[in-house]
C-alpha cells in the first residue's frame, strides 16, 4: 500500500506480514529504540515460533513494515488480528458486549501490542536515522499509524487498539483522531540511590521498618535468591520457572498463555536482556520472577511459586528488582499490571495509555463519552494514591 501522505511522494510503501519470519531480524531491530526488549524481533518471534501467539491462539500476525524506494525497512509495527480480548491487560470486554447486544460484530478487531505484556514502550517503530528531524519523524510515525488504520478498515475490523504506547506516541495518536484511554500502573524510580539502604533512607520510618521486616521474614527459613542472566540461565532453570508459571497462571486464568518453548527461545536469543530471579530452598528452586531489561529500565513480567513463604512474592518481584536496578544503574522498575500493594513498597502510581480507532461512528461516540468519565476517575485515583506515598515528606 503506497503512502503519499507521508510527505515523501510515492517512495514509501507499507507491507503487511503475517509472520515476523518474513522480515530480517536486523532490519526490524534497526527500528527498535533503546534496546527495548519487548518489540525486538527475537521476543516477538519467540511468541510466534513457540505457538504462544499464533492464528491458532487468536493472534494472527498483521505486522506493518514500511519500506522506502530502495527497499530498506524504515518503520515497523507489531500488529495482530484478534477474535478475542485475552492477553491484552486493557479490558474491552464490556465494549464488545455492548456492541454485539446492539447488533454489531466486535470481532475480529485489530491490536497493536506485545502479546501478554502490559509494559509501556514504543509501538510505532522508526529506523534510527530515517528522519532528518523530529518533525519528519512524526510524519513517518503518522504514516505507520495510517497504514494500521487502512489495514483495519480494509479487513473490516470493528476497531484498532494500540495498547501501552509511550506518552509521546499516545499524544500523536490522539492528535490523529484516535480515542485516548488512561490506565494506571506502579513504577519505581531510581533517584540516584547508591544502595537499597540508601533507598530505604528516603522512606518514612514506619515504611522503612516494614520493608526490612518483610525482607528478613521472606528469607528467614534459609532461602537463597539467585539473579541469573545470559549464559547463567540453563534449561533446568527454565524447567523450574515454567512449572512455577503454570502453577500461578492456572490459578489466575485457567490456561497459561506462554508455552515451555517460549522460555528456551527467550534465553537462547536474548538472554543478555533477561534477569531471572530464582529462590531456592536447600538448593531446590521453589519460586521465580522473570524480568527483562532495556538500556534504562527493568520490567517485571511473570512470577510463580510451588512453596508458600510469607513475603517471598514481594522479595522476588519488588525488592530484588530494586536491588538489581540500583546495582546496574537502571533508572526505573516497571512491575507490571495492577497491584496497589506496590505503593507501600516504593512503587508510585503512573498513568499508562492506549489509543483506539472505532469504525462505527455511533459506537465511537458512545466510547468517547465513556472514556471521558473513566479518565476523570483514573486521574482522581492516581492523585489520591499519590497522597499515600511511603516517601518522607519534604519541605516545599
Amino acid at each position: 500500500m503506497a503512502l503519499e501522505e507521508a510527505g515523501r511522494g510515492t517512495d514509501l510503501e507499507a507491507h503487511i506480514l503475517t509472520s515476523l519470519g518474513d522480515v530480517a531480524a536486523d532490519a526490524w531491530d534497526a527500528c527498535v529504540p533503546g534496546q527495548h526488549p519487548f518489540v525486538r524481533h527475537a521476543f516477538l518471534s519467540a511468541l510466534e515460533e513457540s505457538g504462544s501467539a499464533t492464528a491458532e491462539t487468536g493472534w494472527l500476525g498483521q505486522h506493518v513494515v514500511l519500506k522506502d524506494g530502495g527497499g530498506t525497512v524504515i518503520g515497523a509495527v507489531p500488529m495482530y488480528l484478534k477474535n478475542h480480548s485475552h492477553g491484552e491487560y486493557v479490558f474491552d470486554h464490556g465494549w464488545a458486549d455492548a456492541f454485539e447486544r446492539a447488533g454489531g460484530r466486535y470481532y475480529p478487531k485489530m491490536q497493536v501490542a506485545v502479546p501478554f505484556t502490559p509494559a509501556t514502550g514504543p509501538r510505532l517503530l522508526l529506523r534510527i536515522g530515517a528522519a532528518a528531524d523530529e518533525e519528519e519523524a512524526r510524519v513517518l510515525q503518522g504514516a505507520l499509524l495510517s497504514a494500521c488504520i487502512q489495514c483495519s478498515d480494509k479487513i473490516g475490523a470493528s476497531s484498532l487498539h494500540i495498547t501501552f504506547p509511550d506518552e509521546e506516541e499516545a499524544e500523536l495518536m490522539q492528535e490523529a483522531g484516535l480515542l485516548l484511554r488512561t490506565g494506571m500502573q506502579f513504577h519505581w524510580e531510581n533517584d540516584g540511590y547508591d544502595s537499597f539502604d540508601d533507598f530505604l533512607a528516603s522512606l518514612a520510618s514506619r515504611k522503612r521498618k516494614q520493608i526490612r521486616r518483610e525482607r528478613r521474614e521472606a528469607l528467614a527459613e534459609g532461602l537463597t535468591v539467585l539473579a541469573l542472566s545470559g549464559e547463567d540461565i540453563q534449561e533446568r532453570h527454565w524447567d523450574a520457572f515454567f512449572h512455577f508459571y503454570q502453577e500461578t497462571s492456572s490459578r489466575k486464568w485457567g490456561v497459561p498463555y506462554l508455552t515451555r518453548e517460549f522460555f528456551s527461545l527467550l534465553g537462547q536469543n536474548m538472554g543478555e536482556q533477561v534477569v531471572l530471579m530464582i529462590a531456592e530452598n536447600a538448593g531446590q528452586p521453589i519460586a521465580g520472577a522473570l524480568n527483562l531489561m532495556s538500556g534504562d529500565t527493568l520490567y517485571g513480567r511473570n512470577w510463580g511459586a510451588v512453596e508458600y513463604h510469607k513475603f517471598l512474592h514481594f522479595e522476588l518481584c519488588y525488592y530484588q528488582a530494586i536491588d538489581y536496578a540500583i546495582a546496574h544503574g537502571l533508572k526505573r522498575v516497571e512491575a507490571g499490571a495492577q497491584g496497589e500493594h506496590k505503593l507501600l513498597r516504593g512503587y508510585l502510581p503512573c498513568p499508562t495509555y492506549s489509543a483506539h480507532w472505532i469504525a462505527n461512528p455511533s459506537f465511537r461516540g458512545a466510547i468517547e463519552d465513556y472514556l471521558e468519565r473513566e479518565t476523570r476517575q483514573v486521574d482522581w485515583e492516581i492523585e489520591a494514591l499519590g497522597t499515600h506515598s511511603p516517601f518522607r515528606k519534604t519541605a516545599p
